[in-house]
């Protein structure tokens, strides 16, 4: 066994594997502790401070700078705190905790569930049940969709959170081992939260934004073509997926979203993107793909498919990655 690292203790590949497995076939338990929640809570508490204390949009800027630097610092220095301290107890109970915390940075099984209720609701109570069911999963509105509306919002949901729920959590496990994966999801929750481009986040969330923008950089383009790689083994249209991918995957506001969402709708024969209602105001986006097909329900089921494809080619090559540290 090699010694203890200055940065990260000893982390079997194995633990991913096992991690992998169970997120799969349980997910995230809803009534078990979840460090996100914990870390979410964190966000809303320094939210509070930072708008008592910053009158200007600058101190604004500042203060949501440091809330994200003390919330990812802080999950990313305890993390490391307590991988260390099992580890000096016990190298099985570093691995138990190292288990968890990867089990806990996973979204395959819940982002496949969300996804699915949509298409259950909407087969059980039309467009009005898929409507409530997709406004858990999305910030857009989406009181005024149509069912294509609807199917459309479920698929590039499921496109994006191939990355940032998936691929990009086991990236950094990949490079910097449980401690990186969990303070990764730390981020990418400051950024769900209060990285708005609204007049209340605006300048809040101006620098845990363009973090995470960094952060997905390569994450995103990563999953872009394991997307492709999944529609060739899954027989569907691989060569249009890496076509529209090249083609559209910067006709997205974001710098990232749009490089999963083009691979999804050129292996689907979709068109996505577009503008959409946030808070009743219009964000306008351009298109991305070519419809040669309607999103439909079909369309829900497939694009889960090539998310789980993708998640499982992820898995294997951090698990490829982390072994190979241990071989060299």
């Amino acid at each position: 066994m090699p010694d203890i690292s200055l940065l990260s203790p000893p982390f079997s590949p194995f633990v991913l594997i096992l991690a992998y497995l169970l997120d799969i076939i349980i997910g995230d338990p809803e009534r078990f502790p979840h460090p996100v929640r914990w870390i979410g809570a964190a966000i809303t508490a320094l939210e509070g401070v930072v708008r008592r204390l910053a009158r200007t949009p600058g101190a604004l800027r500042l203060g949501g700078g440091a809330l994200v630097i003390i919330v990812v610092g802080l999950t990313y220095a305890l993390a490391l705190a307590v991988l260390h301290a099992s580890y000096s107890a016990s190298p099985i109970l570093s691995h138990i905790v190292s288990l968890a915390i990867v089990w806990w940075c996973l979204s395959i099984k819940s982002l496949k569930t969300e996804a699915c209720k949509v298409v259950n609701a909407f087969n059980a109570s039309g467009v009005e049940g898929a409507r409530a069911s997709l406004s858990r999963i999305v910030g857009r509105d989406t009181a005024g969709l149509s069912k294509d509306g609807v199917m459309r919002a479920t698929i590039e949901t499921v496109a994006e959170n191939t990355s940032d729920g998936v691929v990009a959590p086991l990236f950094y496990l990949a490079i910097g081992g449980p401690a990186l994966m969990l303070a990764y999801k730390a981020l990418n929750t400051a950024d769900s939260m209060i990285g708005y481009k609204n007049d209340r986040y605006r300048d809040l969330g101006m620098f845990g934004a363009r973090l995470d923008d960094v952060a997905n950089y390569i994450p995103a383009r990563l999953t872009g073509l394991l997307v492709v790689s999944a529609s060739f083994i899954l027989g569907y249209n691989w060569r249009r997926s890496l076509r529209i991918f090249l083609r559209d995957g910067g006709n997205h506001p974001s710098p990232n979203s749009g490089r999963p969402e083009a691979a999804v709708a050129g292996a689907l024969g979709l068109k996505l993107g577009g503008g959409s209602y946030y808070g009743e105001v219009f964000i306008p986006k351009p298109s991305i793909g070519d419809a040669s097909s309607a999103p439909d329900e079909s369309a829900v089921l497939r694009a889960i498919r090539l998310m789980e494809a993708s998640a499982l080619m992820m898995a294997t090559l951090a698990f490829a990655s982390r072994a190979a540290t241990i071989i060299f």
